[in-house]
């Protein structure tokens, strides 16, 4: 069953609010990350103030390229991390089955939906990053859905991010085969349609703003963000639904600094901490808290239901399927 998000248009009013009661916690954190690196010394700021015994630095680059970072630094026995922020919850499940993150089973939650947060309380989302629909604004066809993107007017004119490498692709393609009627024969239709698929959201972004292309499959933030700065794009989310990634924080296992990373964590999924985030012009997944400027109200978009640790399992399946269906 498909399940609804609220939102509303706020601001965070003023960081000082984020400064509530702090824990006794000091000494140093590392943050491995893969947000904007403006995005990340907010948090890191914002932290800090609220938490001032502990210095936080972070190292920042793409998930994938941070994952190998991190990846190398395990095998090699020893890693500087004490907390991840990334783009996907598929990224933690596989962390998680290799028992590589430290659960904090007193992590406030309970005013989140379902599925938001690992059940196992291992990762935490911190935001919902949906994935719909971008178009230029000199296409004659405005879409309403994801099967409009197979009508004539689109053909040869969609553009989308490449589950071979980004994350947030990946989960896409995972949620709408799992929940559109006709599974991978939404995306073989689209490639015999002319819909091109490569690199990242970015990519993307620049192809339709650009006039490229027409459509394009992309997260929310980078053309709504980008309309209010004149780009001739408008954002749609489709009617049967969306994809979304939560970029979640979690602690590493071999953490030298439990207490700061569990503090690092409840900030982030406080409400404090999500006003930070609907600050940065994100989607909070804290019900309670408002919307960025340019999103419908939570209770018009549709979340379509997603299994990170399914999606885990089928992963390699589901990148040789699209490859195959791509030609990539």
């Amino acid at each position: 069953m498909n399940r609804m998000i609220p939102l509303s248009l706020g601001l965070a009013a003023s960081l000082v609010l984020l400064a509530g009661p702090a824990r006794a916690v000091d000494g140093t954190l590392t943050l491995y990350t893969s947000q904007p690196n403006t995005d990340a010394q907010q948090s890191v700021d914002a932290f800090m103030k609220a938490y001032p015994g502990v210095t936080v630095t972070f190292v920042r680059d793409g998930t994938t390229k941070i994952m190998a970072k991190l990846e190398a630094e395990l095998a090699a026995g020893t890693t500087l991390a004490d907390v991840l922020l990334i783009a996907d919850s598929v990224t933690m499940e596989g962390l998680k089955a290799r028992d590589l993150l430290m659960p904090h089973p007193d992590a406030d939650i309970s005013a989140y939906a379902e599925g938001v947060h690992d059940s196992g309380k291992t990762w935490f989302g911190t935001k919902l990053i949906t994935t719909g629909i971008m178009y230029n604004t000199s296409a004659t066809m405005i879409p309403t859905s994801w099967a409009d993107l197979l009508k004539d007017e689109a053909k040869g004119q969609v553009t989308m991010p490449s589950p071979l490498t980004s994350g947030a692709a990946l989960i896409h393609t995972a949620t709408l085969v799992g929940n559109l009627d006709a599974g991978w024969g939404y995306y073989e239709a689209l490639a015999a349609h002319g819909a091109q698929a490569a690199g990242g959201n970015g990519g993307i972004l620049t192809q339709v703003a650009g006039g490229e292309k027409l459509y394009g499959m992309v997260v929310d933030f980078l053309p709504i963000r980008e309309k209010a700065k004149g780009a001739p794009v408008e954002f749609v989310f489709p009617e049967e639904g969306v994809s979304t990634i939560s970029e979640p924080v979690a602690i590493l296992a071999s953490t030298q600094n439990p207490d700061a990373a569990k503090a690092f964590v409840d900030f982030l999924i406080s409400k404090e901490g999500q006003e930070l985030a609907l600050s940065q012009g994100y989607l909070p997944a804290h019900p309670d808290v408002a919307v960025p400027e340019g999103f419908p109200d939570r209770a018009s978009i549709t979340v379509m239901p997603f299994d990170a640790a399914k999606a885990l399992a089928d992963a390699e399946a589901n990148t040789k399927r699209f490859a195959e269906i791509f030609g990539q």
